[in-house]
């Protein structure tokens, strides 16, 4: 399954464009987008985050930041950067649980 995310097999079904926001709202936003993914049982979603070329110094924050809020997620099961294709390391692939609902985030 790890494999298929990793590859672009499994198409996201939400995606959620972090681009200009500073990482309070980017953190507000991508817990609003997780939970309402999990309401909607959503299987895989893109976040968007950027490789941190307009941010102070060139690093990649917000990309550094959604990995660590996503690792804290237990009903985020995995996630990888995106293929080339759809974002690449500017993007990562998130697969959810189907167990978790909304309520339980």
């Amino acid at each position: 399954l790890f494999s298929d995310l990793k590859r672009g097999y499994i198409e996201p079904e939400a995606t959620l464009d972090l681009h200009g926001m500073r990482v309070t709202e980017a953190s507000q936003s991508t817990n609003r987008f997780l939970k309402n993914a999990l309401k909607r049982r959503l299987r895989c979603v893109l976040i968007i985050h950027g490789k941190g070329q307009g941010s102070k110094g060139q690093q990649p924050v917000l990309k550094q930041k959604t990995n660590q809020w996503l690792r804290q997620r237990d009903a985020v099961l995995a996630f990888t950067s995106a293929p080339r294709w759809n974002g690449g390391t500017g993007a990562t692939y998130v697969l959810l649980s189907r167990k978790w609902t909304d309520e339980n985030y």
